[in-house]
This record gives C-alpha cells, sequence and structure tokens, in this order.
C-alpha cells in the first residue's frame, strides 16, 4: 500500500476503508499535494477487491478548510502561461501543459472517486468549504457532524464552483437550492444544509463516524460487489438518460450476467436459508453500458 503526506489509510476486516484528510494544522486545507494524493487512493488503493466502501473523514475539527490559499504563485497549481480554448482542452486533456496547468484539480478528485464502483461515504466532521464541500458531492451520501460548516463560497474569491460541482450539487438538492447557496456564498450550519438535502444525516461529533462506519458496513457485509458496483453506475448514469429506453437496455444486461453470476448463489442461499458467499469482484465486471 502506497504512503501518503496528506491522506491516512485503513481498511477493516469487512473491508471498510476509512480516508482521513491529514493535514490538521492547517485544517486539512487541499493543496496540490492533496489533489494528486486523493485522486491516486481512489485510482489504485480503493480499487484493490479488499475494500468494499470507503469512509471519508477529516483529523482534528476540521473535514477540508478549502484550497491552501498561502501557496506561491497560483495557488490552484494552474499554468498562467497557456491560453487554452474548450477544444484544445478537450482534445489535449491527459496531456501537457493541459492534464497539469489547466485542468481543474478539484475535478480530476472528484471523477476519481465518482467512478470508483463502491459505496463512498463522507462522515463531514467540521468546517468543509470550497473544495473541502464540492469533494463530497463526488460522494454517495454525506453524514455531518452538528459542527460541521459547510460553504461553496467560491463567489467570495472571484472564482466559479469546481470539482465538477456543476454538475452534482443541482442533482443532489435541485437547481434552485444549488443557485441560492452559489449566489449568496454562505456558511451553511450542518441542520440547513440538512434542510437543503444536501446531508443525509447530522450527528454529535463523538457519533459521526461510527454512524458512517456502520451504514458503510450495512451496504457491503453479504452483498454482491458487482450487483452493488453495477447498481451505482446504472443509477448514477440512468438518472440523467434521455429515456427509460436506455435504463432498460443496461439493466437488461445487468440482469443477464448477475443472474449467471453472483445472483446463482444469492437465489441458492435465500432458497437454503443461509447467508450467501458471494466470488464475484468489482475489478471484473460486465459491460453493460454502449461505448
Amino acid at each position: 500500500m502506497t504512503s501518503y503526506e496528506t491522506l491516512d489509510w485503513s481498511v477493516d476486516p469487512d473491508g471498510i476503508a476509512t480516508l482521513t484528510l491529514s493535514r490538521p494544522d492547517a485544517l486539512n486545507a487541499f493543496n496540490v499535494t492533496m489533489a494528486r494524493e486523493l485522486e491516486q487512493v481512489f485510482l489504485t488503493d480503493a480499487r484493490s477487491d479488499d475494500v468494499r466502501a470507503v469512509v471519508v473523514t477529516g483529523a482534528g475539527r476540521a473535514f477540508c478548510a478549502g484550497m491552501d490559499l498561502s501557496a506561491e504563485g497560483n495557488v490552484f497549481g494552474l499554468d498562467e502561461s497557456v491560453r487554452p480554448t474548450p477544444a484544445e482542452l478537450r482534445e489535449h486533456l491527459t496531456e501537457a501543459p493541459y492534464h497539469d496547468g489547466v485542468r481543474d484539480t478539484g475535478g480530476r478528485v472528484t471523477l476519481a472517486i465518482h467512478a470508483l464502483p463502491k459505496p463512498v461515504i463522507a462522515a463531514i466532521n467540521g468546517p468543509a468549504v470550497g473544495i473541502g464541500a464540492t469533494m463530497t458531492l463526488a460522494m454517495d451520501l454525506r453524514l455531518a457532524s452538528t459542527k460541521a460548516r459547510i460553504g461553496f463560497v467560491f463567489g467570495r474569491l472571484g472564482i466559479v464552483p469546481e470539482a465538477c460541482s456543476s454538475w452534482f450539487l443541482p442533482r443532489i438538492v435541485g437547481v434552485q437550492q444549488a443557485l441560492e447557496w452559489v449566489y449568496a456564498a454562505d456558511i451553511l450550519t450542518a441542520e440547513e444544509a440538512h434542510a437543503g438535502r444536501l446531508l443525509r444525516s447530522v450527528h454529535e461529533p463523538d457519533d459521526l463516524l461510527p454512524a458512517a462506519l456502520e451504514l458503510a458496513r450495512k451496504f457491503v457485509v453479504d452483498r454482491s460487489p458487482v450487483a452493488l458496483a453495477l447498481a451505482k453506475q446504472m443509477i448514477y448514469r440512468n438518472g440523467a438518460a434521455a429515456d427509460p429506453l436506455e435504463a432498460h437496455l443496461s439493466d437488461s444486461l445487468a440482469m443477464y450476467w448477475t443472474s449467471i453470476g453472483d445472483g446463482k448463489e444469492g437465489v441458492a442461499a435465500f432458497l437454503e436459508k443461509r447467508t450467501p458467499a458471494f466470488t464475484g469482484r468489482a475489478s471484473e465486471l460486465p459491460d453493460i453500458f454502449p461505448g
């Protein structure tokens, strides 16, 4: 397993990984190193079949206080000598200087989180501002401490919502709520974020992480990793499809492949009134989407 400078990573016997943002002296502020390490952990360690779900939290009293604005030069790590056009960025997305010098670092992180075929739960233990808030949008559920404070504060800095949040946020809370929060750039209490449907639940500080870990365990213990991974992909993708036929096509293929895989064991276990022993792997998913 890779050793990280800004993150702590551990996996329990049930395959529940705890990923802790660990720059407590800086309120876990996001910097280029953390961006690189978060992208790497979701593309490597979290993709191990030994990992069934990931819970993300922060060390100390904050979740993530946003971008570390004390860095020299362009604080977002971008190359100010480039003048990119939309066509150039799309055509050269993974090439220099676009990959490191133009692409939003937070967006690279959230794309890696979103692509993980496993449940990802945010346990927001304290302030989560800017990228500290938007990185959680790519996670499947968000739980928060009563001490959490959440802010989409980009307007105060003269910049825009990043980390693919213009895709995630309105899908979670609706367009009207998303625009109000972005326009106002207020710091929300946990109760306000919960009322706006950003959060699944709010917990006392000492109860937050145990609740998130227990929820993750409920999702994956005695569950098929393949069925879980396909369900995640189907809900995200088909929820934005233009026609229900698209859902029917992927549903049909997913049902076909799971029915001859872990589905056989699941049905047998149900009939025999025993715990299933699924053998499918999230790293070996059937192709159910065109292209």
